[in-house]
């Protein structure tokens, strides 16, 4: 479904992702892990267009969109749900969650996929017409996660779900990804909290300094000695 050989992304001087390549089968999950600046977000946004690429390919469905806009990426059924929620303050939840479908013109399927985004996260329905900054992180986090739903995602680009957030939170913030999942959206999760990542993926990276280093199934990542000592305390 997703395709990506011999990436190579530069900041100026900077070598922010050196030569990765990683792949993503339709229906998986599939995690990334790393440290902070070891390149995640940054390829995201590439992915997403938001970021330009040195060199390499990324092919989403047969398509090449190394260099298409992020606009047609969108269009593509590529969409991101950035790192910190980044949500529309001064609008409203409904308004923010409207956002979302800008590219769609079906009226009656953005209307039914509102509803099911309401029926997935009852707490946006509850403070619909409510400031979307007002509201809680977590609540942010469903929010951006609603709105990235309302695109109607092929698959659903997730950069930190659970940063900031309570354990509990977090608890219920992954049972909502295996959720999405089960319901037909692929998942590319960028995530700092390595065993639940590896916990639900079916496959899954380890990035460091902007290089794959490690890859395999998740629970063979999980069970890595390497993994252990660097990401899972041992």
């Amino acid at each position: 479904m997703l395709k990506i050989e011999d990436l190579n992304v530069h900041y100026g001087v900077i070598h922010a992702l050196k030569g990765v390549s990683l792949e993503v089968k339709q229906g998986e999950i599939v995690s990334l892990i790393g440290a902070n600046g070891a390149g995640k977000t940054t390829l995201l946004h590439s992915i997403s267009g938001i970021i330009k690429s040195t060199s390499g390919s990324i092919i989403f469905e047969d398509n090449d969109i190394t260099k298409r806009s992020a606009k047609d990426i969108v269009s593509y059924g590529v969409t991101q749900v950035p790192e910190g929620r980044r949500i529309f303050k001064g609008m409203s939840v409904e308004e923010n969650l409207y956002m979302g479908a800008y590219l769609r013109s079906d009226k009656d399927g953005i209307h039914k996929d509102l509803e099911s985004v309401f029926e997935r996260f009852p707490r946006l329905k509850e403070r619909i017409k409510q400031n979307a900054e007002t509201l809680s992180g977590g609540e942010q986090q469903m929010l951006a996660m609603g709105r990235a739903l309302m695109a109607r995602p092929k698959i659903l680009l997730l950069d930190e779900p659970s940063m900031g957030l309570s354990p509990l939170l977090v608890k219920e913030i992954f049972k909502i990804i295996i959720d999405i999942n089960k319901q037909g959206t692929t998942i590319l999760l960028v995530e700092q909290n390595a065993k639940m990542a590896l916990g639900i993926a079916n496959h899954a990276y380890v990035l460091e300094n902007g290089k794959i280093v490690l890859s395999g199934l998740g629970h063979e990542l999980a069970n890595s000695p390497d993994v252990k000592k660097a990401y899972l305390g041992g």
